[in-house]
């Protein structure tokens, strides 16, 4: 019995679906970013919440967001690794973001790390879960925002 490793058109799906989400984020494109999202999303979030369930919770979180950074900040996606088979796929990347300065100085930025899950239904590909962190010092307790890849 062969096994399909990897689909190779749903990966390019996923890969363009995962770059016009990211360049909503970078423009605070509300309406795109939410657009990519399953009804029944469940996101861990590095800000806020322990969790959010459904998208009215988790687009309620991305409005208090991008209100907080209002502007076109940094928000660059590294490392972007995709695999698909069948209606299912995953992804996980490193992102460089921050929000716009507001003084003319060079933005403050971090190193995140995401990963998000991603089911094909009859509207297309929508994330069903998605995870944000950073690392921290266990010692310290305090974040690793600083750290490159």
């Amino acid at each position: 019995m062969k096994t399909q490793v990897n689909d190779s058109a749903a990966e390019q799906e996923l890969r363009q679906l995962i770059s016009t989400w990211s360049q909503a984020v970078k423009r605070q494109d509300i309406e795109q970013i939410l657009a990519i999202y399953a009804k029944e999303v469940v996101a861990f979030d590095a800000i806020g919440q322990l969790q959010f369930k459904g998208l009215d919770s988790y687009a309620a979180h991305w409005r208090a967001c991008m209100e907080h950074c209002p502007g076109e900040g940094v928000f660059e996606l590294h490392e972007v690794a995709v695999q698909a088979q069948g209606d299912l796929g995953f992804a996980h990347w490193l992102v460089r973001c921050g929000p716009p300065s507001t003084d003319g100085s060079e933005p403050q930025v971090c190193w995140m790390r995401a990963s998000a899950c991603y089911r094909r239904g009859a509207e297309g590909w929508r994330v069903v879960h998605e995870h944000w962190s950073a690392p921290c010092d266990m010692e310290t307790g305090k974040t690793l925002f600083d750290l490159q890849p």
